[in-house]
């Protein structure tokens, strides 16, 4: 268990490398390792995610399971006057995600070694859009988890987007969100892969 993406202290020997890559119009440069999650490039469902996100400039964002950092990152390049937050339980994976922040000349993120939402000490209710590839090799109570506890940080009227394949369990998830959120709806599919966003209720 200890190799996993998911974990807090991947003991796998390093094999640290570098690519390159665009991601809505925009090219990044990642630092990436052994013991962290799609480490040769950005799998197709971020990659899926990140195209379909829409966000105003001004909001706060959440990436739970934000990996070395593509998601949280490209999207910090839409939110010019807001802020994104990229929690990780994998301290491997959040100290590259640090210095790819540093890399890609981005500051407008604050980047925390968390267990999902634990290490969040602001005020609940704070994010516009909560943001994940759900790790869905943790198993269904983590990915579940991610659901109910991020409506809990979300302000009224704020959504989560989740990216989920159907054979790893799309149509459980949308039961799922269906049930915590006021409204979902799914707003892309690709190649097997769903993007669903669920809505907090206004009040």
């Amino acid at each position: 268990m200890n190799g996993h993406y998911y974990t807090e202290q991947p003991q796998v020997a390093h094999q640290r490398q570098e690519y390159s890559t665009v991601l809505r119009g925009e090219k990044f440069r990642f630092k990436t390792d052994s013991g962290v999650f799609s480490k040769t490039n950005v799998d197709y469902g971020s990659r899926v995610l990140i195209e379909a996100v829409q966000l105003t400039s001004t909001d706060q964002v959440l990436d739970v399971g934000c990996g070395y950092g593509p998601i949280g990152l490209s999207l910090s390049k839409l939110v010019k006057d807001g802020q994104v937050t990229m929690v990780d339980i994998n301290e491997r994976a959040i100290e590259l995600a640090r210095q790819n922040a540093k890399l890609n000349n981005i500051d407008n993120v604050t980047i925390l070694q968390s267990d999902l939402y634990t290490s969040l000490v602001s005020q609940l209710a704070s994010f516009d859009v909560i943001v994940t590839n759900p790790p869905i090799r943790a198993g269904k109570e983590v990915v579940h988890r991610i659901f109910e506890e991020g409506e809990r940080w979300l302000k009224p009227g704020g959504s989560m987007w989740v990216v989920i394949q159907k054979k790893q369990g799309a149509p459980s998830a949308e039961r799922k969100l269906l049930e915590l959120y006021e409204r979902v709806e799914e707003v892309t599919k690709d190649k097997g892969y769903r993007v669903f966003r669920a809505y907090k209720a206004l009040h």
